[in-house]
């Protein structure tokens, strides 16, 4: 492998899922085209090299203008997903397909926030031995304070709850083949990569950049799918909440312990009809809490559920290339 890699010239895959990027294929496809050309032309990767959309269910003419852009150019392939699965699915279906043909796969968004000068570097951090590098925002400048607030927040949560997870980074990332074929062995059906590729180890870099405004459709990634993605890393990646929730049971418990004292020494003061307000809360607070505990077990079960059942996470309805 290292001997390998001190040649240059080796195949790149860029691999962009795609939901419904209609507003926005034409111009990534052509600054894509242009960097790919660019390297192709320095000798830095092979004439081999293919950018690779995966269409995630597109519910507009995604397929058909990625179906146009192979026509047109064989460097563009694509990946038709048979029903929308979801980012990280379609994600995994892209990589999985690039890894029969490339050395080296990069990851990035088809809206191009991700700045695609960069990519220069992560390949050279590829030939000087990495088999992982994490492409991670320098500053969240362009972001609002809501946005800044609740995405550093993400990534703090899930490390407190035990997720190991790159700080700042997303799905902009470079993986070598041997990096992918060992990722192939996480079988788990509730996916969360920028998990999931921690957990692989060999050599990792990282590369910086700033994330630039989306030119054109609608962000794919609105606070509800945010919420919903930090549920499953967490639960995916962690059992720390089902541990909160047996300290909290202690916790409550000593309260009980405490509360009873109390009663107990207003009882014999006389103060018998003192107590309703903390009665109540108490009996709401517990009730509360019982909830809250049912659902986050409820929540590994049915995560446990789907594991079980051992579904496929992505079908391939059809493959250009």
């Amino acid at each position: 492998m290292e001997d390998m890699r001190n040649k240059r010239g080796q195949i790149l895959y860029l691999v962009i899922p795609c939901y419904n990027e209609q507003e926005v294929l034409p111009e990534t496809s052509q600054r894509l085209l242009e960097k790919l050309q660019s390297l192709m032309e320095r000798g830095t990767i092979s004439r081999e090299s293919r950018i690779l959309f995966v269409n995630d269910g597109s519910k507009d003419r995604t397929w058909e203008m990625i179906e146009e852009l192979h026509g047109e150019n064989p460097v563009f392939s694509g990946v038709k997903l048979s029903r929308n699965r979801g980012h990280q699915n379609a994600l995994l279906g892209g990589l999985m397909t690039a890894k029969q043909y490339a050395d080296m796969v990069i990851s990035l968004d088809a809206d191009l926030q991700d700045d695609i000068d960069v990519i220069d570097q992560f390949v050279e951090k590829y030939y000087e031995g990495c088999e992982i590098v994490y492409g991670v925002r320098s500053a969240r400048d362009t972001d609002t304070f809501f946005k800044k607030f609740t995405a550093e927040g993400f990534y703090k949560l899930i490390n407190l709850m035990g997720g190991e997870v790159v700080f700042n980074h997303a799905d902009y990332r470079l993986m070598s083949r041997r990096a992918l074929e060992e990722m192939e062995n996480y079988q788990e059906v509730n996916l969360f990569l920028r998990g999931i590729v921690p957990m692989i180890g060999f050599q990792t870099g990282v590369v910086t950049y700033e994330r630039h405004e989306r030119f054109a459709g609608e962000s794919k990634y609105p606070l509800k799918k945010m919420l919903a993605l930090a549920v499953d890393g967490i639960t995916s990646l962690s059992i720390k909440p089902i541990r909160f929730i047996v300290f909290l049971g202690m916790l409550i418990f000593l309260c009980s312990i405490a509360m009873l004292a109390y009663s107990l020494i207003q009882h014999f003061l006389g103060n018998t009809s003192i107590g309703w307000t903390s009665l109540i809360v108490s009996i709401w607070a517990i009730g509360g809490l019982q909830l809250l505990a049912i659902g986050v077990i409820g929540e590994y079960i049915g995560k446990i559920y789907l594991e079980t059942k051992k579904r496929p996470r992505f079908i391939i309805e059809k493959v250009i290339r």
